[in-house]
């Protein structure tokens, strides 16, 4: 009879960057489910929407917002073809050069973002605070991870 097969050891680092995984991937996943129920957007969608809102005359150059986003070109391409379909944002070439373009935010995509920020702020919220009383090591990261960002404020 052959012995079970075990999962192969991993370093400490890459246990600890499995454990963040897992954490981020439940967080991603219940907030990916209420922003798209909610509000129609995608979190990438909403993530861009977002930038794009924080930016000088709310527009970005697609390789910034790309870069922003984490996406490749490709995937930044489809994902304001979206939004441009939506009417969220429109396409604007560069004066300066003409090959490059622009994203730009219009009205409709500026209120829906301020529209979906609040559920995303509260979800975000909630899934952490549920992540964190369900495991101790969930709590320190999460603890952790708060006061690092509130250091920096």
């Amino acid at each position: 009879m052959t012995p079970p097969v075990k999962a192969p050891r991993t370093s400490p680092d890459a246990g600890t960057w499995n454990y963040l995984l897992t954490l981020h991937a439940r967080v991603e996943s219940r907030l990916g489910t209420v922003l798209q129920r909610r509000h129609g957007l995608g979190l990438s969608e909403y993530r861009a929407l977002g930038f794009l809102d924080q930016a000088d005359k709310s527009e970005l150059r697609m390789t910034e917002l790309a870069d922003r986003l984490g996406l490749n070109q490709s995937s930044v391409t489809r994902l304001v073809g979206r939004l441009n379909a939506a009417e969220f944002t429109y396409r604007d070439l560069c004066p300066d050069d003409k090959r490059g373009a622009y994203t730009v935010l219009t009205d409709a995509g500026r209120t829906r973002y301020r529209e979906a920020r609040t559920t995303y702020d509260t979800t975000l919220s909630a899934a952490l605070d549920e992540l964190a009383a369900a495991d101790p090591a969930h709590a320190a990261i999460i603890a952790t991870a708060r006061s690092a960002v509130r250091s920096r404020e």
